[in-house]
């Protein structure tokens, strides 16, 4: 127990482990590239608790990313995050490096845009660029069932300092069955996307990373 640190609840000892693990876009497995671990600290008597930021283990993920990508100069490095991996620093420190590697992240926040206006409401509003249909896996109390999503894509400036041009990117489902929440992805990238073939050819990274995520949950 000695060092160890608070997980779901102060009571539960444990220590978190953040993995960056490599596959090819076809999901052939290539391993783990870095392996982030912290034990939380306790909180204060404010409810505050201290330690390391635990956000910095997505910018060490990009970093590791970044330095293979050097060493591998015809081969396309992509760092995929989940939504937690939404954070502008992670992003400006990409730009740092020079997208030594390209990013892929879920996005978690419908930022405010310098020329008004919310990102997502921004691309949600603009022209359909085609379609992608996929077999939606079947996990406990569900059934696998095919999703149909259209696609659109933007590039857009972010607000704030750093100013970083970004793509972002929404697939929504259309003909959801009833009661069924639909599969929508809002994803941002450094990459351009200026065509159909180009948003699916990202989407199909996201699901490469998403796939792994359903596995662990079924």
């Amino acid at each position: 127990m000695e060092g160890l640190g608070p997980l779901s609840y102060e009571m539960q000892r444990g220590m978190y482990l953040h993995a960056t693990y490599a596959v090819t876009p076809d999901r052939e497995p290539l391993g783990v590239m870095d392996a982030w671990m912290w034990a939380r600290e306790l909180r204060d008597a404010n409810g505050q608790r201290g330690g390391i930021k635990e956000s910095l283990r997505w910018i060490e993920g990009y970093e590791r990313v970044a330095e293979q990508a050097a060493t591998l100069p015809e081969t396309r490095l992509v760092y995929v995050t989940d939504r937690e991996g939404d954070i502008a620093t992670l992003m400006a420190r990409a730009a740092e490096l020079g997208h030594a590697a390209d990013w892929l992240i879920r996005s978690q926040h419908n930022r405010s845009l310098d020329e008004s206006g919310r990102l997502w409401d921004r691309v949600e509003a603009g022209d359909v660029l085609g379609e992608i249909t996929f077999i939606l896996p079947g996990r406990a109390g569900r059934r696998a069932r095919e999703v149909r999503q259209t696609l659109r894509a933007q590039r857009v400036k972010l607000p704030g300092s750093t100013g970083l041009e970004v793509t972002c990117i929404v697939a929504q489902e259309i003909g959801a069955p009833a009661n069924v929440p639909p599969v929508v992805w809002r994803l941002l990238s450094n990459r351009e996307a200026r065509d159909a073939d180009a948003v699916i050819e990202l989407i199909d990274w996201y699901r490469a990373r998403w796939e792994i995520e359903m596995f662990f949950m079924c």
